[in-house]
């Protein structure tokens, strides 16, 4: 007796077919896992630089309400804003949408193939934090781009790219396995030492911007800006990028001196190579009077640092397959 036929039949072909269709939906390989979870870190660092965009083109009250764009509509109005103003802040609200659906499809991957609950935890505060977000973004709106409102806005995004680097990484490691210490307790302290110098950059970094130019709308000028000196701003934030940046490279010294896998330390130079692009930047910034077009790149870098970072982190434990 033979099963061939069977197995070869149309009806049975046409299964397996709408089987590999739907296959990221209903039963996501690993791989297929990870490439979702780099799409949404993608995704978390796209929508920092397009807000950046919305920010230096004064395009903020474009859309001039939340959740609709103008009173009476979701979209876009002729002749209530600038048609370009209205098609930057319109088109980053839709890119937010395109990210909350990437996150639904990593909650969704994850809980059918059944990851361990570090895993499920991280993917659902991520579409948690995306949702908030969008919350926020709407206030700022509402409050007519307050610094601090805009500040508020950005600081979470740069959560949200940490929370998705981490679990990027931790999508790849199997779940039957324990965590195992891949360098020393004293590297991994230097590690969250840089971690908080880090957030004290960021933190620093939206007070620059809050008492500077851009307020995110030609229509708002100087109202609601921060009435701090940006001059002693600026050196404050210098200040915690240095110590930032000692961290860092004390913590990748000790990984080489350690012995520590190769991954961690390549990771660590590849983030301090970067933070000196981020420090070229604001430099560029402090002299050339703060450009437009610097403060894309600005940001765009602060997403990336912050993303190494996050991976630098994972690299301390993460879950190693089994030899056989």
């Amino acid at each position: 007796m033979s099963t061939t036929t069977h197995s070869s039949s149309p009806e049975h072909a046409a299964l397996g077919q709408r089987a590999g269709r739907f296959g990221w939906w209903t039963n996501p390989t690993l791989a297929q896992q990870r490439i979702l979870g780099m799409l949404l870190l993608i995704g978390q660092g796209a929508i920092t630089v397009t807000g950046s965009l919305v920010r230096v083109t004064g395009s903020g009250l474009g859309c001039d309400t939340w959740p609709l764009c103008h009173e009476g509509s979701l979209t876009p109005v002729a002749g209530a804003a600038p048609w370009i103003h209205q098609a930057i802040e319109f088109g980053n609200r839709l890119l937010a949408l395109v990210l909350a659906a990437l996150a639904i499809l990593v909650v969704n991957a994850v809980l059918r193939a059944k990851r361990r609950s570090e895993i499920k935890r991280l993917a659902i505060i991520s579409l948690a934090g995306i949702v908030l977000q969008a919350v926020i973004g709407g206030i700022s709106v509402r409050v007519q781009l307050n610094w601090w409102a805009v500040a508020l806005h950005f600081l979470p995004s740069m959560i949200l790219v940490w929370v998705a680097g981490l679990l990027y990484m931790r999508l790849a490691e199997p779940d039957d396995t324990s965590p195992t210490q891949r360098y020393s307790s004293h590297a991994r302290f230097l590690t969250v030492v840089a971690a908080v110098a880090m957030s004290l950059v960021l933190v620093t970094g939206t007070m620059v911007t809050g008492s500077g130019p851009h307020s995110g709308d030609a229509g708002v000028g100087m109202e609601g800006r921060l009435q701090m000196d940006t001059r002693m701003l600026v050196y404050v934030h210098a200040t915690c990028m240095y110590i930032y940046l000692l961290a860092t490279a004390a913590a990748s010294l000790l990984l080489r001196r350690t012995k520590a896998p190769q991954d961690a330390q390549r990771t660590a130079l590849v983030l301090i190579a970067m933070i000196f692009v981020q420090w070229a930047i604001g430099v560029t910034q402090y002299y050339l009077g703060v450009p437009r077009w610097t403060i894309p790149a600005h940001i765009a870098m602060s997403s990336l640092v912050v993303a190494f970072n996050s991976f630098l982190y994972a690299h301390a434990k993460r879950r190693l397959p089994t030899l056989t």
